[in-house]
């Protein structure tokens, strides 16, 4: 019996991050049968165009390495979310972008941040936000390519740094309103009981990625 071809997952961390934060999602992916990595880039010391420059690079790298009939799915935590859509916005190689399947946001601000913009007000902790800063202090648009299957995850859990800048308003993850977490044509959105960073560790959260990658939808049972 031919064994079921493994489709590919690329992980993308958020500020502060590198890849080895998204350890326990991907181990929890690959235990659901996907071919999980995770990419590292320097979140403080290079711009979001150059993140988005190396996720690029990664995915051709995938492309080439892999089955020509893989997809290669996306799941972006927070700013690797943000980093996530504007790979699909600006991807221009069309072998490529046939290949990238569904993509998942885990408490991604991809209609702004509150506490991005807050703290990039704040001469005390300007440099925290390091290259990215403009981008929270500006803002940016945002929207998913027609064709594309995107996915976000909400958190509720008021847990996290930016509960020491700024009093967000409204249900939130202690780093990201529930309602920036929202985009026209999202596929499918979902809130659960979880806090910005516990989100990487959550069994559940790793669930809801599997059946979104599996059937476009999550799962309300």
């Amino acid at each position: 019996m031919k064994e079921t071809m493994k489709e590919s997952v690329l992980l993308l961390h958020g500020l502060w991050m590198n890849r080895y934060a998204m350890h326990a999602l991907g181990h929890r992916l690959r235990d659901d049968g996907f071919d999980a990595t995770a990419i590292t880039y320097h979140s403080m010391r290079d711009t979001v165009e150059d993140h988005v420059a190396a996720v690029e690079h990664k995915l051709e790298a995938m492309r080439k390495e892999s089955d020509q009939m893989r997809r290669i799915h996306l799941v972006g935590h927070s700013m690797g979310g943000v980093v996530a859509l504007k790979v699909l916005e600006r991807m221009r190689d069309r072998a490529l972008a046939a290949r990238i399947g569904r993509v998942v946001l885990l408490g991604a601000p991809v209609a702004g941040c509150e506490s991005g913009a807050a703290a990039s007000r704040m001469l005390a902790v300007q440099w925290l936000l390091g290259r990215s800063a403009d981008l929270w202090k500006s803002g940016y648009r945002l929207q998913i390519p027609e064709g594309c299957t995107v996915g976000s995850i909400a958190g509720t859990r008021p847990l996290g740094l930016a509960m020491a800048l700024v009093q967000l308003s409204g249900a939130n993850d202690g780093v990201v309103r529930v309602d920036e977490t929202r985009l026209t044509g999202l596929a499918d959105h979902l809130v659960l009981p979880v806090s910005h960073t516990g989100m990487l560790i959550s069994r559940n959260v790793a669930r809801q990625c599997t059946n979104f990658l599996r059937d476009g939808r999550f799962s309300r049972a």
